[in-house]
């Protein structure tokens, strides 16, 4: 695997500054479920414009959903509300990361960066997406396909496709949970620079992404799912997650998450 640049360029990273276009998102009263069982209802979700939201809980309690509720890979209930604070909607202004790499196997990697201008049959924008490979380590390897990357490599092709989309929402679904404890520290820090100025929404199992990614973090528990009030920690992302000004917030945290006695 080749190694991560300690700093990102303006050239190969011109998004990773604040926004003019950033808006916070507001999901009211949603609900959804699978036959007889309701995951959630009645929950509301505040994503504050150009910040990390990142969502914690137990697997199979709905994150994942709530995600693709956001992305419209699911349809909305029918008392579902969802409010950009710049009053549009939604549709084209959202990227989504699935945990997955989900590259497809006969294309380069150089392709699967342009895959979502592909499919809208939009012009190609090569230099651009040339440009993001560079930005996450991957520039020689522009030519090679899935099969010929190691699993860090594919993740941050899919991390450059992500961002080759160019939206002001971002979600993504523990993008980085099958990678090496080295590889997911240099993606993490990777993804911090470049969403910059993003509103973002991470799910995650890992505490310690959450306390060095996001600037708030909430916890989704429960059946119907209910959200914690969220926990800020201090300073800006990426941030050490055991330094001693965040000690605090992570004590509380570990302590939500049922992770150390009470």
């Amino acid at each position: 695997m080749n190694r991560l640049g300690s700093k990102v360029s303006a050239a190969a990273a011109p998004n990773s500054t604040p926004r003019s276009d950033s808006f916070s998102v507001a999901l009211h009263a949603a609900r959804t479920g699978y036959a007889e069982e309701v995951l959630f209802e009645a929950l509301d979700l505040t994503l504050p414009a150009a910040e990390t939201t990142c969502l914690l809980g137990p697997s199979g309690v709905g994150k994942s959903t709530l995600l693709r509720l956001l992305a419209g890979l699911l349809p909305a209930g029918a008392g579902d509300r969802i409010e950009c604070s710049d009053g549009g909607s939604l549709t084209g202004r959202v990227a989504y990361m699935d945990q997955r790499d989900l590259l497809l196997p006969w294309l380069r990697a150089l392709d699967n960066v342009m895959l979502g201008t592909r499919l809208r049959g939009a012009p190609p924008r090569k230099e651009q997406a040339q440009r993001l490979l560079e930005a996450v380590g991957l520039g020689e390897v522009a030519d090679q396909r899935p099969e010929q990357l190691s699993g860090g490599m594919r993740q941050r092709v899919a991390l450059a496709r992500t961002l080759m989309e160019d939206r002001p929402l971002v979600l993504m679904d523990e993008p980085f949970s099958a990678l090496d404890a080295v590889t997911r520290f240099q993606l993490q820090a990777l993804a911090a620079e470049l969403l910059d100025g993003r509103t973002v929404l991470l799910v995650t199992h890992d505490p310690n992404e959450a306390l060095r990614l996001g600037h708030r973090i909430q916890i989704l528990t429960g059946r119907p799912a209910r959200l914690s009030d969220p926990l800020l920690p201090p300073g800006k992302p990426p941030r050490d997650p055991h330094g001693a000004e965040i000690r605090p917030v992570q004590q509380l945290l570990m302590h939500r998450l049922g992770m150390v006695a009470k």
